[in-house]
């Protein structure tokens, strides 16, 4: 009789695809089938609530969501005990979102809507929040989350890192000197290593971002190579060649993570305004980057196609890859926002993002996921709505099989 009383799965996972995120979380011990299902990325790729992007102006958060059609929604940041917060940097880190700050940073699930703040040192000169890492190398059902950050002691000073740990909330410096690279790049005349840190990528707990050897000589060009922080080692290493560098100032050049475990990389020419994407062909691995290998993926070559960097403000685009389409999030000369669906060498579809209230955003990709944020707190009142949704919900579940039962 119970048996006869069990909805179908795919019902089931159209019920739970229509339940608020926040509640998911709290279905995960009703049994290891929704579990799995919730660890599923095509769930939550299909999630009636899910999105791409996230946007920032000077007064609002957007989530965007690009699948049959552009959809905007306004986001709140809301962190117990501190007023309503706008980030001045944002980084799609190790399934979470790094949020920059005037003092300090937040990392937010904005899918569970769960902050937890980073509070630098008293007296601390204003950090750049870089990503999230962790350690790959303890054998630990645990992660512990950490942080890099970099700031300036004084004007002209080279760069003083800092670690912070979230299982200690803690910090500890991180000195420049101690960089090794697993090949020397000073070789005819002096060296000086540049970060493009508008590119930095989460990848096993080890970050990456695009860098350049600016020679001093005027006659080497840029040297462009792919330079990873280990949070097992706490050292930088220049990990990998990058199959193609920049030309020109707005020329993009975007490191971004594919399926997972590999590496792929956008670059458009300023002059011509094509498209390349390379990818890594096999899985990356953390410790070793010298058998790294890339292969063309796609070009894109469309007329009137723009340019995806803007001379006033040099922000890179964000941008993914889903089943052969390109998406790209970008501002046009006047700073609003725009969606372009690029498949097959022509453009698909372009939005205009006409209810992002400001110029200029900040933008990333972020895909959802229900990884909680270590020591991450929620609004009181937003707690409570969730408990009464998480009930709410499985009795729809439960009043859904009935009704099934009954047409039988």
């Amino acid at each position: 009789m119970a048996n006869k009383e069990k909805l179908p799965w795919d019902m089931v996972e159209e019920i739970l695809s229509r339940v608020p995120p926040t509640s998911l979380d709290r279905f995960r011990t009703v049994c290891k089938r929704w579990n799995a299902l919730f660890n599923d990325k095509t769930f939550i790729k299909n999630h009636n609530m899910t999105f791409q992007f996230i946007l920032t102006t000077r007064s609002k958060i957007y989530s965007v969501s690009v699948n049959t059609k552009v959809e905007v929604r306004e986001l709140t940041l809301n962190t117990p005990g501190l007023k309503p917060q706008i980030p001045i940097s944002l980084v799609d880190t190790s399934g979470f979102l790094l949020c920059g700050m005037v003092k300090g940073a937040v990392v937010w699930n904005p899918w569970l809507r769960q902050t937890r703040c980073i509070e630098p040192e008293v007296n601390q000169p204003s950090l750049d929040f870089l990503g999230i890492g962790y350690d790959n190398n303890k054998r630990v059902e645990e992660i512990v989350y950490k942080t890099l950050t970099f700031y300036r002691k004084d004007l002209g000073s080279t760069h003083t890192w800092k670690i912070h740990d979230f299982a200690s909330d803690t910090w500890k410096d991180q000195e420049i000197t101690k960089t090794k690279y697993s090949r020397s790049i000073t070789q005819g005349g002096q060296s000086r290593v540049n970060f493009q840190f508008t590119s930095v990528v989460s990848l096993n707990g080890t970050l990456y971002w695009v860098a350049y050897d600016r020679k001093t000589h005027v006659n080497y060009p840029l040297l462009f190579f792919l330079l990873s922080f280990n949070f097992s080692s706490e050292e930088f290493l220049e990990f990998c060649d990058l199959p193609s560098g920049k030309n020109h100032a707005c020329d993009a050049l975007v490191l971004r993570v594919f399926r997972e475990d590999r590496f792929s990389l956008l670059k458009q020419c300023h002059v011509t305004k094509k498209i390349k994407i390379w990818v890594t062909k096999n899985k990356i691995d953390n410790r070793y980057g010298g058998d790294v290998k890339w292969m063309s993926f796609m070009e894109v070559s469309i007329p009137n196609m723009p340019d995806l960097v803007q001379p006033k403000s040099y922000s890179e685009p964000s941008y993914f890859i889903d089943d052969k389409r390109l998406v790209i999030c970008s501002c046009d000369e006047t700073g609003r926002a725009w969606i372009y669906v690029v498949g097959e060498n022509k453009l698909i579809n372009k939005v205009c993002l006409d209810s992002v209230a400001d110029p200029w955003p900040l933008h990333c990709t972020y895909f959802p996921n229900l990884v909680l944020v270590p020591g991450g707190q929620r609004e009181e009142a937003e707690l409570q709505v969730s408990k009464r949704r998480s009930r709410i919900s499985l009795r729809l579940v439960s009043l859904f099989g009935r009704f099934f039962c009954f047409l039988l």
